[in-house]
């Protein structure tokens, strides 16, 4: 069955209200803070304003690219439950970690077995390991079979090409997963329509 599922892309207040508020609502939500080639990310003042909601049932994620000590700075303050890093170190991540005193999502984008094995580095640090396909926001896949060989202790997040056409093939898998692109409409904006169904979908199964 599957573990929980994660929304990233987030980016206007409707959304998030109809995510938090749905029956079957996910279990996290991701906004995109520092990466702005994403046509999903969020100024910080939208930022400030979709954090301010309050909610006990859903988890807000801050998706960071390489932070600098000046973003972290900024968004310090944020209600962010996690942090989801890219392209961050085992060393830096540690002390964004301790520093900040959030839940580490460490971000792998896998092209092949190498890549994967990467995820021994961080661990005994993050709280969840998250395993995405090359692209960021472009969603590309990767061969899932990878995610075969992973010890049962470690919490784990899977990204990259996931829809709700092949919610039957991963109904059973032990993972969370994570989506974005597949919600959206054709002009790239999150389609409530299209959550809804999602959402319904995958708690039937």
């Amino acid at each position: 069955m599957i573990k929980g599922i994660k929304i990233c892309g987030v980016s206007d207040m409707e959304t998030l209200k109809f995510i938090i508020n749905h029956p079957k609502h996910p279990q996290f939500v991701g906004f995109i803070t520092n990466y702005k080639k994403s046509k999903r990310f969020v100024e910080y003042k939208t930022l400030r304003k979709l954090t301010s909601i309050k909610s006990k049932k859903v988890e807000f994620v801050s998706v960071l690219v390489k932070p600098t000590d000046y973003i972290l700075e900024k968004i310090k303050n944020l209600n962010f439950n996690y942090y989801q890093l890219y392209n961050v170190d085992p060393k830096r991540t540690k002390f964004i970690k301790n520093k900040y005193k959030k839940k580490i999502i460490s971000s792998l984008t896998v092209e092949n077995k190498n890549h994967f094995d990467k995820y021994k580095l961080y661990e005994k640090i993050s709280d969840i390991i998250l395993f995405d396909g090359k692209g960021y926001e472009k969603s590309v896949g990767f061969d899932h079979k990878l995610l075969k060989n992973l010890p049962k202790s470690i919490k784990f997040m899977v990204a990259g090409n996931i829809s709700i056409n092949n919610i039957p093939m991963i109904k059973n898998k032990d993972y969370i997963i994570d989506l974005s692109g597949s919600l959206e409409n054709k002009k790239g904006e999150k389609d409530i329509n299209k959550i809804d169904k999602f959402l319904r979908k995958v708690n039937f199964l």
